[in-house]
């Protein structure tokens, strides 16, 4: 049928499908059936109960009517038919009403169920999406719209699943109210019909229009909205906002978003407006057509009054469940819409899954070898590596240094495959590592980087990274220590089981910046992987502290593998070997003595900050171990 048939745009987004309604309520009975088989039943038993009531009293005022009649025109007058008629009817209408209660009440519930479940697949797929991917824009707008689609409410996945619901009821009382006016006259049902659908273009209409200016062309306003709200909200931010008088400047972007909007909304809702005047237009045109007609019938083919109540009722009926069948699946083309957004998010292909791999050889020792890796992030033209050769032995101590913004953090993200080389190839053990599946290949490495996520989760979790039932207390406790948190552990009355964080618990403890560093480094130890990972993790402390801690996480790791990076060279003296990055580009490699001596940027670097491993105007016992150059 047409009215199932969404009207087709230019389709521009390669990306995006549109898998149309018939499409989409196969997926939503599939979902019942996978999540809850008993919402299939239950909306066969809501749209007839539902339906039998809107029908009943119709009947019954029809068969009043009649039994009136009737006794008018007897000599003797019995009442006991009307009062039996009234009591069955009322039992009948009873019954009705607890098995519309009941199925309704079960609908809501599983509408609820149904929608968490499809929600927690949705999570599922952005949690296994490559890193790189979730960073563009586009992809982030994307996510966003699949996150309203599920997100409640009537719209999207709620409204279509309310929608149907609505269909089967209304369905039922359109072949109750056409197979009664059929015994009349045809045509008016005909009739009723063709003004229904004029009513509902009018409104398929105003629909799409909707759509266009607020769903698709919003979609970048809610991410701007849902950032607002996070920096407005989120404690984090609380002390810049203040401390730099921040409010008015973010009061005023918050409005500069909601401005845009409110347009928005002003403009969707005026095509509205024109669908009442025109909606309330045609139904008065419909009901002079019905009583005109019903009326010429008593007049001229002695059309009883009962049957005058019948059709009458049943025609109004009809009018009305016709309107609301066919908004309903104008309700359903738009949630169909929003559903083909969720739904094209989902279908999204990943470039790892049904990817042959192979298994990461077994082994003690791991070798990467970057052989002319070159890469530039998404929609830039620089690169942010270039021409990268080097090689990081099995057990070596490497020092990654070099300014912000020397690419330091980029090499990082590739040696971890977050993100894939756009040139070149690296090799782990003489293999490619883009030939592993990428699951397996982040178990080889422990990192910790310079942003340290705290979630909302009891300390012990927080270090070991997994639920608590697979959580050694103990050795959480122990690398917390060998961090250096020992001083704060002994502080909180409830140890290890201390909640983080003021998100879920009233008394959960925020950390400071060196506390979270701290944090850190435990979890990379927990983690145990043969790769260690430093990725400027202790730029909270002072650079005499960070040195010590350095040499003191250095021996805690024992002959694994370990990369430090930093824009501080606290880390270099005990490393094996240096790399020094300016500008995407390694510029010198070698050993702290070998830099030195070049006298090249290294050198230059290493004197300027020689000065901060200084404490009480004598240089510590690092002078002893070359890491101030005198």
């Amino acid at each position: 049928m047409f009215i199932f048939k969404e009207k087709k745009r230019k389709q521009e987004d390669e990306l995006h499908r549109e898998y149309g309604v018939l499409r989409n309520c196969k997926y939503i009975l599939s979902a019942y059936l996978k999540y809850r088989k008993s919402m299939i039943g239950l909306l066969l038993l809501g749209g007839i109960a539902g339906a039998s009531m809107s029908y009943i009293w119709t009947f019954i005022g029809k068969l009043v009517v009649d039994i009136i009649e009737r006794q008018a025109a007897q000599e003797h007058k019995d009442i006991m038919p009307l009062v039996y008629l009234v009591i069955i009817t009322t039992l009948v209408e009873l019954v009705m009403m607890v098995l519309n209660a009941y199925a309704s009440k079960k609908l809501v519930l599983g509408f609820y169920y149904t929608q968490i479940c499809i929600v927690m697949e949705r999570v599922a797929k952005v949690l296994g999406m490559e890193y790189e991917t979730l960073e563009t824009p586009d992809m982030l707008d994307r996510l966003q719209k699949a996150k309203r689609a599920t997100s409640g409410g009537g719209n999207g996945l709620r409204g279509f699943m309310s929608d149907m619901w609505t269909m089967t009821v209304q369905f039922t009382c359109i072949v109750a109210a056409v197979s009664i006016i059929s015994t009349l006259n045809p045509w008016i049902v005909a009739i009723i019909l063709v003004l229904s659908l004029i009513q509902f273009e009018f409104f398929d209409y105003a629909r799409l229009k909707d759509k266009e200016i607020m769903w698709d062309a919003m979609a970048g306003n809610w991410r701007k909205l849902e950032y607002m709200s996070t920096v407005s909200t989120d404690f984090s931010y609380a002390k810049d906002i203040r401390l730099y008088g921040m409010r008015k400047w973010l009061g005023a972007k918050q409005k500069g978003v909601n401005v845009d909007e409110l347009r928005r909304w002003q403009q969707s809702r005026q095509y509205w407006i024109y669908y009442a005047f025109f909606s309330s237009g045609l139904s008065l045109v419909q009901a002079v057509i019905v009583f005109g007609w019903l009326i010429y019938d008593v007049v001229a083919n002695d059309l009883s009054i009962g049957n005058f109540i019948l059709y009458s009722g049943s025609a109004f009926t009809f009018s009305g469940s016709i309107q609301q069948f066919l908004q309903a699946i104008g309700g359903i083309r738009e949630h169909s819409s929003h559903l083909d957004d969720f739904r094209s998010f989902m279908d999204i292909p990943n470039p790892d899954e049904g990817k042959k791999t192979i298994p990461i050889p077994k082994s003690d020792k791991y070798t990467f070898k970057f052989e002319n890796v070159s890469f530039k992030y998404k929609g830039q033209d620089a690169y942010a590596l270039k021409n990268l050769n080097l090689t990081l032995e099995a057990g070596q101590r490497l020092a990654v240094v070099g300014l912000n913004g020397a690419g330091k953090t980029t090499f990082i993200k590739l040696l971890l495959r977050l993100y894939d080389v756009t040139e070149g190839r690296i090799l782990c053990n003489g293999t490619d590592i883009r030939e592993f599946d990428r699951a397996e290949y982040y178990r080889l490495f422990a990192p910790a980087f310079q942003e340290v996520e705290v979630f909302a989760f009891k300390l012990s979790e927080n270090v070991s990274m997994r639920i608590a039932d697979d959580t050694d207390k103990a050795l959480t406790e122990q690398y917390l220590r060998d961090a250096g948190m020992g001083e704060k552990l002994e502080s909180l009355p409830k140890g290890m089981d201390t909640e983080l964080l003021k998100v879920l618990y009233d008394d959960g403890v925020d950390l400071s910046g060196g506390e979270k560093q701290k944090l850190a480094l435990a979890r990379a130890l927990y983690k145990n992987a043969p790769i260690v990972v430093l990725d400027e993790p202790t730029a909270a402390l002072d650079a005499l502290a960070e040195y010590r801690l350095y040499q003191s996480f250095d021996g805690m790791i024992g002959d694994r593998t370990a990369v430090y990076i930093s824009h501080r060279l606290s880390s270099t003296r005990f490393c094996d070997n240096i790399a020094m990055f300016v500008a995407g580009e390694m510029v010198e490699y070698g050993t702290h003595e070998e830099l030195l001596e070049k006298n090249g940027a290294y050198a230059e670097m290493f004197m300027v900050q020689a000065q901060y491993y200084v404490e009480d105007e004598t240089t510590v016992d690092v002078a002893e171990r070359g890491v101030v150059h005198e």
